[in-house]
């Protein structure tokens, strides 16, 4: 039986291990955030307690993967820019946002196909929060 393609359904969730395999994820992402000085800038955005934005980033990641929508149900709506709008996010921030996660996906046990796949996915949203931010912020 073939693998559904990474995208359709729920195939992306199942391919992270579901919500314990994105938690994990998310775990990792803000220890390397925490840990990484060049991360700073990225890290000093959020609050000293990541707990809220573990499950916010873990519950945003099970909806954008195709599994179940829980940052609907415990945040409400979602519009990615937007809820970015208290932060300017440039290309620098968008660059250690993401490094720190090739990292973390690189700590996982997942397929190669699919660790490049989600890599690439994310560059979308974070390029998407630079863009709104400049037309807010004009950077």
């Amino acid at each position: 039986m073939n693998q559904p393609a990474y995208g359709t359904a729920d195939a992306s969730y199942q391919a992270a291990g579901g919500l314990d395999g994105l938690r994990r994820l998310v775990d990792d992402f803000y220890s390397i955030m925490d840990q990484d000085p060049a991360a700073e800038p990225v890290r000093r955005m959020h609050a000293a307690d990541l707990a809220l934005s573990r499950d916010k980033l873990t519950c945003f990641l099970s909806g954008w993967l195709g599994g179940p929508a829980l940052f609907a149900e415990r945040y409400g709506p979602i519009g990615i820019p937007s809820f970015h709008a208290q932060w300017p996010m440039n290309e620098a921030h968008a660059r250690i946002w993401l490094d720190c996660m090739a990292q973390a996906i690189a700590r996982q046990a997942y397929a190669a196909d699919f660790a490049e796949y989600l890599l690439t996915q994310l560059r979308v949203p974070a390029q998407r929060i630079v863009q709104a931010s400049r037309a807010r912020h004009g950077h």
